[in-house]
């Protein structure tokens, strides 16, 4: 059946409703198929009045909610941040090396930094993000205003670089665009400050219940009035547009001929654009037609409330736009007196020119100030940090948490010699159930426990065997210091002409021993758990499948892997073995999602809040991991493809499982962070991402691993042991072995619980250190440099003892090692001021004797601290 039946009754359905029934439609949307076709010759022989119903549908949509304004912000908020944090910086590093680089190729860089915001640092999902057209680059005379144009493949130009770029946030829209001038005129200010009034003009007025048509006549008026009525005649046919899930809603053009109304909620692109412009006197024909633009996102606020910027984050005033930099031949008009020449600001530090120094601008700052302005601005907050928290301890008279496992003195072998077993010979044995070895003593069977004995072995003489059994034994020793005055026994011997039943004993004992050994340590491990909660069964469970387990559950047999699901208040792992493992939402601390890229795997890492049991061990760290492809090859196994030699097939099949196995995990991803904001929001739980950028190569433990940060943590994922530091619980961080000879330097990690070792990153490769840190002042923890390795014991036990005196001697600045420097040089030119001046002769005796004293005092010196350490 063709659905003409349902049709027509759908048709005498509107007719009985109604007599006159108006039927609306939606002309403009073109649908195929057969059912469509059908539909529309159905309605065309009913004989209903059609209307479009277009308009209404636009005006009903014009209004945006809460939520849509939330994505619009969010969209123009990553629109912002890209021009202002990516665009402005490559333009100045291009303009500083002299580079030439494509606008198409800017165009394909700008639009990798939309739709993965991490590499910016913006906490937005990338499945959310996307483009709302490539974003466009011009320059060197060819401009086109348009949004539908494309960046072509022409050379950037430094003269006026005019830059669009539209983003969505979950469909929704917002559009910049901004103009850089470089070398402008006094014409050219002009023209720029004129539009801008315009477009100021035109926001202002866009406030509800104002009719569209008034609100362009004012900025045109706003333009005639600076002036610049010959920027009137080049305008663009519309000075904007409304946005929302459709980029340009056509029923709301700022137009001169639209009489729509202004409403609260609406979304517009307000955009002023002039081309075909000319300088005359242009240094060369590139630069000789220009064009400008300014364009932002703009939000309607409630009655008598003026509209909000939402794309203010990136500046558009005329010093923040406009560059002036120097040539060789202004250079020296400069030095026969003329006119003076003005580096412009668009960032923080002024815009660096090839042709020109960067301090011949005196407001510039190296990055190196403005990281020691925010590192001395850390230093008061984190004394007074850490005073209030060492007294805050000391006065709650919190200490080292006692050990939970069984003291020596209290294990009982057996509470009476009637639970002892019968013997009826005067021979070694071992009772296993009780944990105890009896031995005979002076023909008396005299029990131990397992726990007294600290090593046997036997030895073989001719026919017969000794056994020496040694007892713990020592101030170490736990009952040694109970009883003080108590006699222990060391060590007892055995003979025995039977060497079988010798070494049978000897390995018995030694397995007893073992046994119980692990035993304990279980049981230790087990009395510091948390109980856990039970896992509740979601009605929609999230599957991942074939995923590894690390650290593994042990025991023997082939290790396989099982399946990840997500449940209703958290993680269960199963695999073919039976084996499972639980992983509550409530005890996760961090979570991390680390897709495979130059790693052989797949990476989902939880960082716990308490440590939970995998197999027989207490651990704090799970990973779930899937490999992208095989880890060990065969280099000689098989055979190359006649069809493909180069195995270029192969790699392109690695690729594509790769980018498959990454969005599965995605996907996983994206499904349980949905979970967490709808029925965790107050855990505030997300899947952090390393920075790969920011990563840097160190040795935290044994071998040398890629350690990158995150928002929240600095970690290493790919090998164990693992790496998770979250930031939080850094107390400062200290760069040590830095030198301008070093190849490497090292990391002190100091954590805010002084109880901690002091956490160490070794063998760090000296080009990192500008990066470490960046990213040390960009998560606001202090850090000091040093040129030796600390012993970090004893100084954070002196802290603890006197908080207060540490602070009073300066905190944590004992660690600046300049400062110290500089102040024992100032003492030393004070002093050596209020000396007098020797003639010529004693200044040559007085120096050499100074040569021989300096030589002396390193002598006296090195005596003196060995004299110390004999008497320490």
């Amino acid at each position: 059946e063709d659905g003409r039946v349902q049709m027509q009754q759908l048709v005498d359905a509107i007719k009985e409703a109604e007599s006159n029934a108006v039927v609306g439609t939606l002309p403009k949307d073109k649908h195929d198929g057969k059912v469509a076709e059908l539909f529309i010759r159905v309605f065309a022989d009913s004989g209903l009045t059609q209307v479009d119903a277009s308009g209404g549908f636009a005006d009903l949509l014009s209004c945006k909610d809460q939520t849509e304004i939330l994505n619009v912000k969010k969209a123009a908020m990553l629109a912002s941040k890209v021009m202002q944090q990516f665009v402005v910086t490559k333009i100045e590093g291009i303009l500083d090396d002299g580079k030439k680089i494509k606008h198409s190729k800017l165009s394909e860089m700008t639009e990798q930094v939309i739709t993965d915001p991490s590499k910016l640092g913006i906490k937005l999902k990338a499945e959310n993000v996307d483009i709302a057209y490539p974003p466009i680059f011009q320059s060197g005379g060819k401009y086109d205003l348009r949004v539908s144009v494309a960046s072509d493949d022409n050379v950037l130009h430094d003269g006026v670089i005019v830059v669009s770029i539209g983003t969505r946030y979950s469909s929704y829209c917002s559009n910049i665009g901004r103009t850089y001038i470089i070398n402008p005129t006094k014409k050219q200010e002009e023209e720029y400050a004129a539009l801008l009034a315009a477009q100021e003009a035109l926001i202002s007025g866009l406030v509800d219940g104002a009719v569209i048509a008034n609100v362009v006549d004012k900025a045109i008026k706003v333009l005639k009035s600076k002036g610049q009525e010959h920027l009137v005649e080049k305008l663009t046919k519309n000075l904007g547009f409304g946005m929302g899930l459709e980029f340009r809603e056509s029923a709301n053009v700022l137009a001169s001929k639209n009489e729509g109304v202004v409403r609260t909620g609406m979304v517009f692109n307000v955009s002023l654009g002039v081309q075909g412009l000319e300088l005359p006197g242009a240094k060369d024909a590139k630069g000789a037609t220009y064009a400008i633009q300014v364009a932002d996102t703009i939000i309607v606020g409630d009655k008598g409330k003026a509209a909000e910027v939402a794309t203010s984050q990136c500046p558009r005033s005329w010093d923040k736009v406009s560059y002036t930099l120097k040539d060789d031949e202004d250079d020296g008009a400069d030095g026969e007196g003329g006119s003076d020449i003005k580096l412009e600001e668009l960032t923080n530090g002024a815009l660096p020119s090839r042709k020109t120094l960067r301090s011949d601008d005196p407001t510039f700052k190296s990055a190196e100030q403005i990281r020691k302005e925010k590192q001395d601005a850390l230093l008061k907050a984190k004394n007074e940090e850490t005073l209030r928290r060492l007294t805050a301890q000391q006065q709650d008279g919190s200490g080292e948490a006692s050990t939970s496992g069984r003291k020596i003195s209290e294990v009982v072998a057996y509470r009476s010699v009637m639970d002892m077993p019968p013997s009826r010979d005067l021979t070694i044995q071992v009772d296993s159930k009780n944990e105890s070895v009896i031995l005979p003593v002076y023909g008396i069977m005299v029990p131990f426990h397992i726990t007294t004995i600290k090593n046997v072995t036997s030895n073989q003489d001719h026919d017969h065997a000794f056994i020496r059994v040694t007892f713990n034994f020592g101030n170490a020793y736990e009952p040694c210091s109970r009883f003080p005055n108590a006699i222990f026994l060391k060590e007892l011997s055995f003979r025995s002409a039977d060497l079988k039943h010798a070494n049978k004993t000897v390995q018995d004992i030694k397995v007893l021993r073992s046994n119980v050994q692990q035993r304990d340590k279980e049981r230790a491990e087990r009395a510091g758990l948390v109980a856990q909660e039970k896992l509740v069964p979601g009605k929609r469970i999230f599957k991942l499948p074939d995923l590894w387990i690390r650290p593994n559950f042990g025991g023997k047999g082939r290790k396989v892997p099982g399946n990840l699901e997500a449940h209703a208040n958290g993680f269960k792992y199963l695999n073919p073995k039976g084996e499972t493992i639980n992983v509550m939402y409530r005890n996760i601390k961090h979570a991390f999602f680390q897709p495979a890229e130059n790693e052989m795997v797949t990476i989902l890492h939880f960082h716990l809040i308490h440590p939970i049991m995998l197999g027989n061990k207490k651990t704090k760290d799970v990973q779930f991991y899937a490999e992208v492809m095989d880890v060990v090859q065969t280099l000689d196994g098989g055979r190359r493809n006649m069809y493909d030699p180069d195995e270029i097939e192969e790699e392109q099949r690695e690729r594509e499982r790769r980018n498959k196995v990454n969005a599965e995990f995605q996907q996983f991803v994206k499904r349980v962070q949905e979970v967490w904001e709808k029925d965790f929001a107050e855990l505030h739980l997300e899947f952090d991402i390393p920075f790969r950028e920011l990563g840097f190569y160190g040795t935290p433990h044994r071998s040398t691993v890629f350690i990158m940060p995150t928002v929240n943590c600095l970690v290493e994922l790919t090998e164990m042991p693992f790496t998770v530091v979250s930031i939080a619980d850094i107390e400062i961080v200290n760069l040590e072995r830095v030198g301008f000879n070093l190849k490497n330097f090292d990391m002190a990690i100091v954590f805010k619980d002084f109880s901690r070792d002091v956490m160490r990153i070794d063998a760090i490769p000296s080009k990192q250190l500008e990066t470490a840190k960046d990213w040390l002042t960009s998560v606001k923890i202090k850090y000091y440099e040093s040129k030796l390795n600390l012993a970090w014991k004893p100084i954070l036990k002196n802290i603890m003892e006197d908080p207060e005196g540490f602070i009073e001697q300066g905190g944590w600045e004992f660690l600046n090692l300049d400062k110290s420097d500089s102040e024992g040089e100032g003492e030393g030119e004070e002093e050596a001021s209020e000396d007098y001046a020797p003639d010529e002769e004693e200044s040559g005796d007085e120096s050499e004797d100074d040569e021989d004293s300096d030589d002396e005092s390193v002598v006296d010196s090195d005596e003196d601290d060995d004299d110390d350490e004999d008497e320490d």
